[in-house]
């Protein structure tokens, strides 16, 4: 085997390798002595076929296969040799023209890993912003679970109804005269100044009192769920069967232990807890983009381009997705082509911190263990059918690229616990907006290197619609926020909207405020294994 190297640019490199066609027929030969001993065939006895005759029929099939197998000890041999780390998977071809009996004369391709050494991590600081849960922000939590806990008690039959009041009524809604499906129900609740009805509905009842009978018109809004309605005016006919004021809410041993809780020092910790969670990761996700920051302002090295245009693909994926949500989907596009250049930029700078953060983690022996790596396996088998699961965690185990991608997130985070360990770190107390302020001010996130697979599914994610008139680096600047909107429910009728689903009682804590901005812990997402077979190797 013939390997000379043709040429040498930057990270990138080019070969040529002939392989001599002596090799590739000794190959074939060897597999139809194997398999000669084994075949049966009429008028032969068993294990007496000739090789010639196994040559006739099997020839062509085993030559493609020993040529294959070839050029894959040649791949091996050209790295091991040359000692390269290649970028991404050589481009391999076979000379045209190539026909059974000559030697193979491949042309390869590719780009490597630049050549880094760790750094040296004296003298990393870092500044912890820290936001601690005061009882006022507790109160306000509760307050809000209180909304989903509201109680109304019967108001005197001559008051007139108010925002915040609740209506019974009964309503049947017609399109031109005739009645339509959905738009009648009887008993049903409205609590003015909700929003729960469509625009306009609420509000004119304001005012009416028990046993009323008033006729509305309102307009369904134009992106109406059900499309018979949507743009349409239309009438409803209310009779008003009772009105309800709200009572005033009570937060006290009771409210808690109707949540199924013990009391409410007990809920009270819950939300205390949940709230000083939802700080901590706002304050991880400050921290490692101060890092990151450190990072890319000590490090200037070039970057395998292939890997780059990976990055950008993804990157980009992601803000058309989000663009053809956009009311103007045109315009979001168009604005996005204007910033192209300046996400090129951020995608070099994620694949340069991913080199470096691979780089660190390798020389300090930063591992994800088998147990850690098992419980993501089970973690992520559970967004599939029971029945597919088994099928999804053989394809991972049988596949380097999808375990990878499954390891990186988590690899990632535990070297970026590593740098933190190692930095001199700095406490300063601040509000929940200043720290959001610091984190929006940061140019960018989640990084991805190697370990990856360099197929990043969910977790590369500019947070900012691409119509959002921000500076180019604030676009990026929250890329490892995973967070995905909930799809809307639907609602029950054309009218009345579907009341949120109410958590479990013990888990009541759960219904106070989200933080906006999340820890960065998404999961990569791997390609799912076909549902009907395995997934090869």
């Amino acid at each position: 085997m013939q390997i000379v190297e043709t040429s040498k640019e930057g990270l990138k490199r080019a070969f040529s390798v002939t392989i001599p066609a002596a090799d590739i027929a000794a190959r074939v030969d060897g597999e139809i002595k194997r398999m000669a001993p084994q075949m049966r065939m009429p008028g032969f006895r068993p294990g007496k076929v000739p090789t010639n005759l196994v040559r006739k029929m099997h020839g062509p099939a085993l030559h493609q296969d020993a040529l294959n197998a070839t050029i894959r000890e040649a791949m091996d041999k050209l790295v091991a040799d040359h000692k390269l780390r290649p970028a991404m998977q050589p481009d391999v071809s076979l000379g045209e023209g190539y026909e059974q009996g000559a030697d193979a004369t491949l042309t390869v391709a590719l780009e490597v890993l630049p050549d880094l050494v760790a750094p040296d991590l004296d003298g990393l600081a870092l500044e912890k912003l820290v936001v601690p849960v005061s009882d006022a922000e507790v109160d306000t939590s509760l307050e809000r679970i209180g909304q989903g806990q509201k109680r109304f008690t019967d108001a005197k039959k001559s008051a007139k109804a108010k925002e915040g009041d609740q209506l019974i009524i009964d309503f049947n809604g017609k399109l031109d005269g005739v009645e339509f499906e959905g738009g009648k129900a009887e008993d049903q609740p409205l609590e003015i100044g909700a929003g729960r009805f469509i625009p306009g509905f609420e509000e004119q009842l304001t005012g009416v009192k028990a046993g009323d009978e008033k006729t509305i018109t309102v307009t369904f809004p134009a992106d109406y769920q059900a499309e018979n309605l949507a743009g349409k005016d239309a009438t409803f006919d209310i009779v008003v069967k009772a009105v309800k004021n709200p009572s005033e809410m009570v937060f006290d041993d009771e409210f808690a232990k109707s949540l199924g809780l013990e009391g409410i020092d007990q809920l009270r910790g819950l939300l205390r807890g949940q709230l000083e969670q939802e700080n901590a990761g706002l304050t991880r996700t400050q921290m490692k983009r101060a890092l990151l920051d450190q990072l890319a302002a000590a490090h200037e090295f070039d970057v395998p381009p292939s890997m780059v245009e990976a990055e950008f693909a993804q990157i980009w994926q992601q803000l058309e997705q989000e663009a053809a949500n956009e009311d103007d989907p045109e315009a979001a596009r168009a604005e996005m082509e204007t910033d192209r250049e300046d996400y090129q930029r951020i995608a070099v700078r994620r694949v340069r911190l991913g080199l470096l953060l691979s780089e660190i983690g390798q020389a300090n022996n930063v591992q994800v263990s088998n147990q850690e790596m098992n419980m993501l396996l089970q973690q992520a088998a559970q967004q599939y059918r029971q029945e597919d699961r088994q099928r999804f965690m053989e394809y991972i185990q049988n596949d380097a690229l999808a375990a990878a991608q499954l390891r990186a997130p988590l690899y990632e985070d535990k070297v970026v616990d590593f740098l933190f360990d190692k930095a001199t770190v700095t406490e300063r107390e601040v509000t929940r907006e200043e720290l959001q302020a610091a984190i929006e001010a940061d140019e960018d996130g989640h990084v991805h290197g190697p370990d990856c697979g360099h197929d990043h599914g969910d977790e590369a994610r500019p947070a900012k619609k691409a119509t959002a008139k921000k500076a180019p680096a604030k676009k990026a600047a929250a890329a490892d926020e995973a967070a995905e909107a909930a799809p809307a429910e639907a609602a029950a009728e054309p009218v009345a909207e579907k009341p949120a689903k109410k958590a479990p009682a013990k888990k009541a804590a759960a219904k106070a405020e989200t933080a906006d901005d999340a820890e960065p812990a998404a999961e990569a997402k791997p390609k799912k294994a076909p549902a009907k077979k395995k997934a090869e190797a």
